[in-house]
């Protein structure tokens, strides 16, 4: 299917540049008629997060709606995951979030959700896409124009049913959490304290330009440093759009989405046996998982695959490194709220230190090299690279993976290795890279050590 705007995660771009009113107002004229032809609830709710940007695309947006006969109701600056829950149980046809998650300041994107909470398929992104070109030929006028009005009411309903996941509270649990100055900034510490927790905070100063900047989940050092500092038995990061969320445990160590899940369904011993990961998940996760009597699947990188793998096992937590977990049975897409909730209430449960999910198993060395091409097209079938990739499977048997894919927005081939031994690792990663340099004249882009970060 060809898309001309919509990427992976909605429309992205910076902000009054890529992504202009003008181009928010045709999303929302061709988006209120997708509304109207499918003969779905002709009101849509939409949130921001933090970005001076989000104000001037949010109205935009809501005037493409409006101008089709589309109610809009403004719920402003929100996580991600109470758009998906208002959209979900709500009068609504679909939800919208302005936001660009982790990415810099300038930029930012709109993303859609239809009336079940989760993203649209990519065929309904084409089909309004295709709705785009085309000027809306009939104009309501009169009462017929939809209305817009601003309205918190979700935001209390939403916190409401966070508060029900964890029936225990977190009283006597010291909790850090880092907002991103994002938009988690003020309900993420709400929550915990609504729940007993002491909070300790930073990046819950927003001033539209510092969101994700030296601060949240994509700079988890920054969680990690201040819940030393503090004394925090635990540490939550948000990125900004608070979809994800990463943990440092009372010592300063990172606990990724991997160990996260694994804390998880260690501690409630999933049913069925069955979690979801991806083709990045450490294979010491799944080792240590398997030693728990639990599969882990691994889905394409990516949270749309992630929700596909979990509808097709029944699995009831699945996610990436990232700290992007779907908990199915409270809603259908990322939440970082949720995620953050479900890991402390294991903590509570367990009255063991956040360690404890540090500790449970050391992870395999794993590295991702990115080597840049001047195409990618065969890059696989290249007789130098096709014959390290084969002698890599050979050398690594069941002591590691690889995987290697081109990128779908660079000229870039990712070469991931894992091995039980760094040694290995490294060896097969050169062979590979080294190949891919000789044969496709590139050059090494970037090198990252993932074997205790967040993964791609």
């Amino acid at each position: 299917m060809s898309r001309k705007h919509f990427g992976t995660d909605g429309i992205r771009g910076i902000a009054n540049e890529k992504l202009t009113p003008e181009l928010a107002i045709a999303l929302g004229q061709a988006a209120g008629r997708y509304v109207i032809a499918r003969g779905l609830t002709p009101r849509v709710c939409v949130g921001r997060d933090t970005r001076r940007s989000g104000p001037m695309l949010g109205a935009a947006l809501s005037a493409g709606f409006c101008s089709v006969g589309v109610d809009v109701v403004a719920v402003g600056v929100v996580p991600t995951g109470l758009i998906s829950f208002a959209a979900s149980r709500g009068d609504y046809g679909l939800g919208a979030v302005i936001s660009a998650s982790h990415n810099p300041a300038p930029d930012n994107g709109i993303k859609l959700l239809a009336a079940t909470g989760r993203k649209l398929p990519d065929e309904d992104e084409v089909e309004i896409e295709g709705l785009m070109d085309e000027p809306p030929a009939d104009r309501p006028t009169g009462a017929e124009i939809g209305l817009l009005e601003s309205s918190r009411d979700s935001v209390d309903d939403y916190l409401a049913f966070l508060e029900t996941l964890v029936p225990e509270g977190l009283s006597g649990l010291r909790v850090a959490v880092d907002g991103s100055n994002g938009a988690a900034h003020e309900l993420g510490p709400q929550i915990l304290r609504r729940l007993g927790a002491e909070v300790l905070t930073m990046g819950v100063d927003p001033d539209g330009a510092n969101i994700n900047e030296d601060c949240g989940a994509t700079r988890p050092e920054a969680i990690q440093r201040f819940t030393v500092e503090t004394g925090a038995q635990v540490g939550i990061a948000f990125d900004g759009d608070a979809d994800r969320a990463v943990f440092s445990d009372e010592k300063g160590r990172l606990i990724n989405g991997d160990r996260t899940i694994a804390a998880w369904a260690a501690h409630w011993h999933a049913d069925p046996p069955v979690v979801v990961g991806t083709v990045m998940s450490n294979g010491g996760f799944a080792k240590y998982m398997e030693s728990q009597g639990i599969r882990v699947e691994r889905a394409p990188v990516g949270d749309k695959y992630v929700a596909q793998r979990i509808e097709a096992t029944g699995a009831k937590i699945g996610g990436e490194q990232s700290g992007h977990l779907i908990f199915p049975t409270h809603a259908p897409t990322g939440d970082g709220l949720i995620t953050a909730l479900e890991f402390l209430r294991v903590l509570k449960r367990a009255g063991k230190a956040a360690s404890l999910a540090t500790d449970a198993y050391e992870s395999w060395p794993q590295s991702l090299v990115n080597v840049r091409l001047g195409s990618t097209e065969g890059w696989r079938e290249a007789p130098r690279v096709a014959e390290a990739l084969a002698e890599a499977d050979r050398k690594l048997g069941d002591r590691g993976r690889v995987v290697v894919r081109a990128s779908g927005t660079q000229p870039v081939v990712r070469v991931m290795v894992e091995a039980d031994a760094y040694a290995l690792r490294d060896e097969v990663s050169e062979s590979i890279v080294g190949a891919l340099i000789a044969e496709r004249d590139g050059n090494v882009y970037s090198r990252t050590d993932l074997t205790h970060s967040l993964g791609e």
